[in-house]
């Protein structure tokens, strides 16, 4: 099989109105559910996913038109190889084949997508952020552009309301990124008059931030190395502590270039951004890769959770906002599924309720992501959702599967792209 076997040819896709955007063939329902969460927004003419391996594709695309996109399973399978050149001969020219699978293998991953033309492929078990950046750009036709790609990641938090968590989960997420996983992180905390996010961390205040989104022309890779204090080796806190009667001027343009200069030097840049209609928070949020918004189990948050889930993608966000249900079974509040009910959405990451645990953790300045636990393992689970893969030497989730396919390419873009390793 040539390697354009399964490329999309001129023309050919969008043309034929009888044509299923998306089939897909998936191996087991939890793959199945985090491809409806990653893609269901995105698809314009339809989804069709089925139970099965690429076996089952085979024979059912024998008999059925060949969709835009076929999505493929080939967790498994003895000879996944084989099976693809099998499925190449029953498929149209003109089909764009996204993989599945468990092979963790950067010399399989190199052949299947270079030589036998599979347009992307990724390992399980996938989540939904892993699905809406290498996946749907494929079926929407809309890339992201190189700017996006190039440097670090930026993760915007952002609470339903008020006190529903979001500094301690933001705070703890930078520190596990850059104390406890050693990926070179930046903690940022947009309100500038009353964050605490630098007071959790044990970081410093300082004129940085209002510097650099009053007078953009300041911000250069210099100017970030002495506006952003250290807390660690590999973990720094950009964040201001401003009179009460000053508010900021905030100079247009100027939080983009910020983010674009804070990239070039950090793996993952940490946001924590109050929900209030102020531009700079506006053009923060729209230059993040990936929003979370934070809400607790009250009817209020979850109104407020709708609202912010109405906002639209910023340039660099292919997958809807991941959504953390922090102090579930705090004692009147909601219960999960009347949640999910109400958002008509699945809750991605779930925070017990634990005032002890956390008010210590905020009295002490220890973050509790230190200490193993449902509130550790929920960090672990969002920063997964974010798109970090931790590697062997983190050691601390040894029971979790590693991807060396992600973390070749994670990698590639510290070194390659911008970002430090």
């Amino acid at each position: 099989m040539n390697q354009e076997s399964y490329r999309m040819s001129t023309g050919s896709a969008g043309a034929r109105p009888d044509r299923l955007t998306v089939l897909a063939f998936l191996g087991d329902a939890q793959t199945e559910q985090v491809m409806r969460d990653g893609l269901g927004d995105l698809v314009a003419n339809g989804m069709d996913i089925r139970r099965g391996t690429i076996r089952t594709a085979i024979q059912a695309m024998a008999k059925l038109t060949t969709p835009e996109v076929l999505i493929v399973d080939i967790s498994g399978d003895d000879q996944p190889l084989s099976a693809l050149g099998e499925l190449s001969d029953v498929v149209e020219p003109g089909v764009r084949v996204l993989v599945i699978g468990d092979t963790d293998d950067v010399d399989f991953y190199r052949h299947i997508t270079r030589g036998m033309g599979v347009m992307e492929y990724i390992c399980k078990p996938i989540t939904r952020e892993a699905v809406g950046r290498h996946f749907a750009p494929l079926i929407t036709r809309k890339t992201i552009g190189a700017d996006a790609a190039r440097g670090g990641r930026v993760i915007s938090l952002i609470g339903a309301r008020g006190g529903v968590g979001t500094t301690t989960i933001a705070g703890n997420l930078a520190w596990y990124l850059g104390v406890m996983s050693k990926r070179h992180t930046v903690f940022v905390e947009s309100d500038l008059h009353m964050g605490s996010g630098a007071l959790l961390l044990g970081g410093k205040t300082g004129p940085g931030l209002r510097m650099a989104l009053e007078t953009p022309d300041r911000i250069d890779p210099l100017f970030v190395e002495r506006a952003a204090q250290p807390v660690s080796e590999r973990l720094h806190v950009l964040a201001s502590e401003e009179k009460l009667n000053e508010p900021l001027n905030y100079a247009k343009g100027a939080a983009q270039r910020l983010i674009e200069t804070l990239r070039g030097r950090y793996n993952f840049v940490v946001m924590d951004v109050p929900f209030l209609p102020m531009p700079a928070n506006r053009d923060l949020l729209e230059y993040s890769h990936h929003r979370v918004i934070v809400m607790d189990p009250s009817l209020a948050s979850v109104r407020d959770t709708l609202r912010l889930m109405g906002l639209p993608n910023g340039p660099w966000q292919p997958q809807s906002p991941t959504i953390v249900l922090s102090r579930q079974g705090r004692p009147g509040g909601l219960t999960r599924k009347q949640i999910e009910d109400a958002l008509k959405v699945k809750i991605d990451v779930v925070i017990p309720d634990m005032p002890k645990q956390l008010n210590e953790s905020a009295s002490f300045g220890e973050p509790a992501v230190t200490e193993r636990g449902p509130f550790r393992q929920a960090i672990i689970d969002l920063g997964r959702e974010i798109g970090f893969v931790g590697g062997r030497e983190d050691g601390l989730t040894a029971n979790e599967p590693v991807s060396a396919l992600a973390s070749m390419a994670n990698v590639f873009k510290s070194t390659k792209l911008g970002g430090l390793s």
